[in-house]
């Protein structure tokens, strides 16, 4: 099985990672993609995330009717901060009769030279890149790719730029945001997701 990793924190997760996992699933050769809840990013702060075992709920309460997304709780057993060239090699272990994709947006693709052992990850795995939109403070932070060096790596062999993924907009920071503003955010995430997080007051 082709199994595509969508890594992230997924604080919360919302309607915006769901179209993306849909789309890898169903117009990529990938058979399955699994959310992969990272308990601690090593290039985020984790001062605002919610506990593991919550971020986890609410993912597995977003793909409980969906065959082809999974939820992943691969990481939380591994030593932090969370490594994917770890995790992969964890997977590749567990599950040697599946082959491992990445899945990440353009965003993370241009900051893909800082992470551990990036040029092993690209030689050995196929990375499926989402088009999203920069904002002007991504644009200007130092120390990521520019436009030819990103137009060079699309051209790998084994990176996959899906250019008819949907663009989506909507961010978890904005979401935490207007729930603690009091906002209506029923319409950026699943029903499931939305009921979870009003019953137990996340964000408030």
């Amino acid at each position: 099985m082709n199994v595509g990793l969508y890594f992230g924190t997924f604080n919360p997760i919302h309607v915006g990672h769901m179209v993306i996992a849909s789309y890898m699933s169903e117009h990529t050769g990938l058979d399955q993609v699994w959310f992969v809840v990272t308990p601690q990013n090593p290039l985020k702060n984790k001062k605002s995330l919610l506990q593991d075992s919550h971020r986890l709920a609410l993912v597995r309460e977003a793909v409980d009717e969906s065959p082809n997304l999974k939820a992943s709780d691969i990481e939380f057993g591994l030593s932090k901060p969370n490594y994917t060239t770890n995790t992969l090699a964890h997977l590749i272990e567990k599950y040697p009769k599946h082959t491992f994709s990445l899945i990440m947006g353009e965003d993370n693709l241009r900051n893909f030279h800082k992470w551990r052992n990036y040029e092993h990850i690209l030689k050995e795995h196929q990375i499926f890149v989402y088009p999203r939109v920069l904002t002007l403070q991504e644009q200007s932070e130092g120390n990521t790719m520019n436009n030819s060096q990103i137009e060079k790596l699309k051209k790998e062999k084994n990176v996959v730029y899906c250019e008819g993924a949907p663009v989506m907009k909507i961010s978890a920071s904005f979401i935490r945001q207007a729930i603690k503003e009091g906002k209506d955010v029923r319409f950026l995430l699943t029903e499931p997701v939305h009921k979870y997080v009003e019953e137990m007051h996340f964000y408030k």
